[in-house]
């Protein structure tokens, strides 16, 4: 007993640890005005009944490879939906191997954009479809006839095109073509962690990435990487500030007008860690690189390296998740 008494008064309660402060909530509502709130679930036209149909007929044409001259080339060729929309190259192989002068932007998201290709000249996913198929540095297809004679000469596209075009007196047409691979292309979205964070959860991104938003932001990214998409709303021209050697005319070429000298559309970041190289002429390897060339051709800053890799942190949280049942090759 006298033991027991000795050992308690021997004894060291102890100290009480005080609790750690909750980290401070995050303020969404700062971000919301800018990016205007998560990604969209598809970018369907309104009230078309047979969307179902036509997107089954266009998931098949994405990966038809007869579209092509020679039999070797899709859509999926230079806009891999395994690899984010895109190949991973500077400019995409064509016929015989020619290529480009742009870059292939990813096809993820792209409906969402305000008009497509980097110039612009195309109003929407269905027009941009038809464009490269008669390229003939791409696909290099004579004609719109050659093409629909030969969808016309595959049994299986009869019923795909009847019951994705129900009363048409001629179902396979050039139009009826870029309408199902637009379809398609319409419910390709990436929604991921940036997307619930606009939602209202603050915990979806980590104290890191919310730091290299803030840095996005204060730097003046969002001039022009703005909305739901970060871009793909606007044309600028590549060295606002500081020229930017290029060649190409950009939205010249389309039309005419000086003043469009070296304007190209403002690419989304969606997904942009998974999509280089950068730029519209896929020169620029590192997105780092992107990311200070940017401050300095667009902005006339140079960014710190602490500000670089803090901006690049937070776009790390722009990739997305793709559906993998509805991408997958029929």
């Amino acid at each position: 007993m006298w033991f027991g008494i000795w050992l308690m008064a021997c004894s060291t309660p102890e100290p009480e640890v005080p609790p750690v402060p909750p980290e401070p909530a995050v303020d969404i509502s700062r971000y919301t005005g800018i990016f205007q709130g998560p990604l969209p679930s598809n970018w369907d036209k309104a009230g078309d009944p047979q969307v179902d149909a036509k997107i089954t007929l266009g998931r098949k044409l994405y990966y038809e490879t007869s579209l092509s001259l020679a039999n070797d080339l899709s859509c999926n060729s230079c806009h891999k939906l395994d690899a984010f929309g895109v190949d991973g190259q500077p400019t995409s192989p064509g016929h015989q191997g020619q290529r480009g002068e742009r870059n292939s932007p990813t096809v993820y998201n792209a409906a969402g954009h305000f008009v497509q290709f980097w110039d612009g000249r195309a109003p929407d996913v269905e027009a941009q479809a038809k464009g490269p198929i008669l390229n003939p540095v791409e696909m290099a297809m004579p004609s719109e006839a050659e093409v629909v004679a030969r969808l016309s000469a595959k049994e299986e596209y009869k019923p795909l095109f009847a019951a994705a075009f129900p009363g048409a007196a001629d179902p396979i047409t050039y139009d009826h073509l870029a309408e199902a691979i637009g379809a398609f292309e319409r419910r390709l979205t990436t929604p991921g962690r940036f997307d619930r964070f606009l939602a209202g959860d603050g915990t979806a991104l980590t104290k890191e990435e919310v730091a290299g938003l803030d840095t996005f932001v204060s730097s003046g990214c969002v001039a022009c990487h703005s909305g739901t998409l970060l871009g793909g709303a606007s044309y600028q021209k590549m060295g606002t500030v500081k020229p930017y050697e290029t060649a190409d005319l950009g939205r010249q070429k389309v039309t005419g007008d000086p003043s469009h000298e070296k304007m190209f559309k403002v690419p989304s970041l969606r997904n942009i860690t998974k999509t280089g190289p950068y730029f519209h002429d896929g020169t620029v390897a590192s997105l780092e690189d992107a990311v200070r060339l940017m401050g300095e051709h667009q902005l006339g800053k140079t960014l710190t390296e602490a500000e670089v890799t803090s901006i690049v942190t937070f776009l790390e949280a722009l990739e997305g998740t793709p559906d993998a049942a509805y991408i997958a090759a029929p």
